[in-house]
C-alpha cells in the first residue's frame, strides 16, 4: 500500500505541473473574447487543488520512485491527465457526456487525433488551442517534460523514463542526467515547433490555424481547427509543409538533437532507423500516386502524388490529416497506409505504433532462422546500423508484437460483437492502438467517432491508452509478479 501512496504523492506533483498547461487557452480566451476565460480558469483551479490534496495527503509517503513505482507512475499519469483534460470540454461543450470528452482528451494525449467532436470551424479558439496542447504535450511524453521537473521536487525520473520511452533502444542516455536528457529534448522539440509555426503562417495561415496545426504536426496528433481538416485550405504549399515536418516528429528526436549539437547532417545517414522509415514512406508516395494515377482516380500524375503523399505520410506516420476522402480510393492504398502506420514511426520520436527498430529486428530474426535451417551450428549475431543486438532484445520484440496482436484481435472481436462491422471495427482498433485516428468504413476520414456507442468508445479509449503505453507498461500491473514483494 505504501506503494501506491508514494505513486499518489508523485502523481499529486504531475497534476500541479499541468494545471499551468491551462495558461495558453486562458491567454488565448482574453485575446480572442471567447467566453471561456472562466472555464478555463476554473478547470486550471480545480486541477491545480486536486494535485495539492493528493500531495499534501501523502507527503510522508514520499519516496525515490523505483521501477514499480515508475510503471504505477506512468499509468496513473496517462489516465489521470485525461480525466482533468475533459473539465473545459464538460465545461464548454452543452450536451458532452463524459464518455466522450474523456475520449477526446485521451486522444490528444496519446497523440491519435481521432475525435468525437463536430464543428470544429465554430469551437472557441482557446477549447481548439487546448485540444492541440494536448497534442503537443503528449507528443514527446508529458513524462519526458516532468522528468526533467522531478528531481527539483525531490522524486528522481529515470525510473520513470525508462518505464515510459518507447523503443527497445530506450537506456541509451544522450546526457549523464536523466533530466538533463529530457531538457534537451524538449528544447529541440519547442525549437522546431516555432519553426513550423512561423512557416504556416507565411503560408498563408492564421496564427490560430498555425499554431494549432504546428502542435498538432509535431506531435504527429492529427487535431484540426476545422472539420475538413487540412483540406480546408486547399492548399499544396501547406500541404507541403506539413508533410516536411510530419517527417521531421517521425524521426527519433535524440538524432535531431545529436545532429544539432554536432552541427552535422551526417548524423541522420548513420541512424539506420530513419533512413529505412523515410525510405519507405516515401518509396511508397511514389508507389500510390502510380497505383492512382493508372487506376483512374486522378486524371493527372502530378494530382495523384499530390494527395497521395499528403494523406500517406499523414497516416504512415500516426498523425491523421487528411485533404480528400481517402477512404474513396481502391482499398489497396487505405490499407497499406494503415499497415505502414504500424511499423514506420522512429523510437523516440512522437509517432505511435511498433516502430521501425521492431520492424528491423523482426526483418533481421527471420533472416537469422533462415540461414539457421541451412546452417545449424552458424553463429550469427544480430547487427544494426553496425551495433550488436542483444538476443534479450529480439526475444522482448517478439513478445511485444505477439502481445501486440493478441490486443489488435481481441479488440476487434469485442467491436464485432458489438454491432460494428469488420473494416470499421478493424481499422478503429489498428487506429487507436497506433495512435493514428481516422480509419476507414464509420471512422473514416469522411467522418468521425461520434457514431460509437459508450461501450464502443471506451474500447477504442482502452486501445488507445495501451498503444500510447505501448502495451507492456500497461499489462505488467495486471501480473501478480508485480504485486510481489
Amino acid at each position: 500500500m505504501h506503494r501506491v501512496f508514494t505513486v499518489f504523492n508523485a502523481l499529486g506533483l504531475m497534476l500541479v505541473s499541468f494545471s499551468l498547461a491551462y495558461l495558453m487557452p486562458v491567454v488565448a480566451s482574453y485575446i480572442y473574447n471567447d467566453g471561456t476565460l472562466i472555464d478555463f480558469v476554473l478547470a486550471m483551479g480545480m486541477t491545480a487543488i486536486t494535485g495539492t490534496l493528493m500531495w499534501g495527503l501523502t507527503r510522508r509517503f514520499k519516496a525515490e520512485l523505483s521501477i514499480r513505482h515508475g510503471y504505477l507512475l506512468v499509468i496513473g499519469m496517462w489516465t489521470a491527465m485525461p480525466a482533468v483534460a475533459t473539465l473545459p470540454l464538460l465545461l464548454v461543450i452543452d450536451g458532452l457526456s463524459f464518455t466522450d470528452a474523456y475520449f477526446e482528451a485521451m486522444s490528444g494525449i496519446t497523440t491519435t487525433g481521432a475525435t468525437v467532436l463536430v464543428g470544429l470551424d465554430n469551437l472557441p479558439p482557446a477549447l481548439n488551442i487546448w485540444r492541440h496542447e494536448l497534442n503537443w504535450l503528449g507528443g514527446l511524453g508529458i513524462i519526458v517534460l516532468v522528468v526533467a521537473i522531478l528531481p527539483l521536487l525531490g522524486v528522481g525520473g529515470r525510473q520513470l523514463y525508462k518505464a515510459e520511452t518507447p523503443g527497445p533502444m530506450k537506456d541509451a542516455a544522450l546526457t549523464p542526467r536523466i533530466a538533463d536528457t529530457a531538457r534537451n529534448l524538449w528544447v529541440v522539440y519547442v525549437a522546431i515547433t516555432l519553426v513550423c509555426i512561423a512557416i504556416l503562417k507565411l503560408a498563408g495561415m492564421t496564427w490560430l490555424d498555425a499554431i494549432c496545426h504546428a502542435f498538432s504536426a509535431m506531435g504527429l496528433g492529427g487535431f484540426s481547427t476545422h472539420d475538413a481538416s487540412v483540406g480546408y485550405f486547399d492548399s499544396p504549399l501547406i500541404e507541403f509543409i506539413l508533410i516536411v515536418f510530419m517527417l521531421v516528429a517521425v524521426i527519433n528526436f535524440a538524432t535531431h538533437f545529436m545532429a544539432w549539437r554536432g552541427r552535422t547532417f551526417g548524423v541522420y545517414l548513420r541512424d539506420t532507423e530513419a533512413k529505412a522509415s523515410i525510405g519507405l514512406i516515401l518509396l511508397s508516395c511514389l508507389g500510390i500516386a502510380v497505383f492512382l494515377w493508372w487506376q483512374g482516380v486522378y486524371p493527372s500524375f502530378w494530382t495523384a502524388l499530390r494527395h497521395a503523399s499528403f494523406n500517406l505520410v499523414s497516416i504512415a506516420t500516426s498523425s491523421g490529416y487528411a485533404s480528400v476522402d481517402y477512404a474513396q480510393w481502391p482499398i489497396f492504398a487505405p490499407l497499406w497506409m494503415m499497415l505502414l502506420t504500424a511499423i514506420v514511426a522512429c523510437s523516440g520520436s512522437t509517432g505511435g505504433g511498433i516502430k521501425m527498430i521492431r520492424t528491423l529486428i523482426l526483418v533481421k530474426q527471420a533472416g537469422r532462422e533462415l540461414l539457421k535451417l541451412l546452417h545449424p551450428s552458424v553463429v550469427n549475431p544480430m547487427k544494426i546500423g553496425g551495433q550488436v543486438i542483444p538476443d534479450n532484445i529480439v526475444v522482448s520484440v517478439l513478445g511485444f508484437i505477439f502481445l501486440y496482436f493478441v490486443i489488435i484481435a481481441s479488440f476487434v472481436f469485442v467491436l464485432l460483437i458489438s454491432g460494428m462491422d469488420f473494416i470499421s471495427a478493424f481499422t478503429a482498433v489498428l487506429a487507436s492502438i497506433n495512435n493514428c485516428g481516422p480509419g476507414l468504413g464509420s471512422v473514416g476520414p469522411a467522418s468521425n467517432y461520434s457514431g460509437l456507442s459508450d461501450f464502443q468508445t471506451w474500447i477504442c479509449t482502452l486501445a488507445m491508452l495501451a498503444g500510447r503505453l505501448e502495451i507492456f507498461t500497461l499489462i505488467i500491473v495486471f501480473t501478480p509478479a508485480f504485486w510481489r514483494r
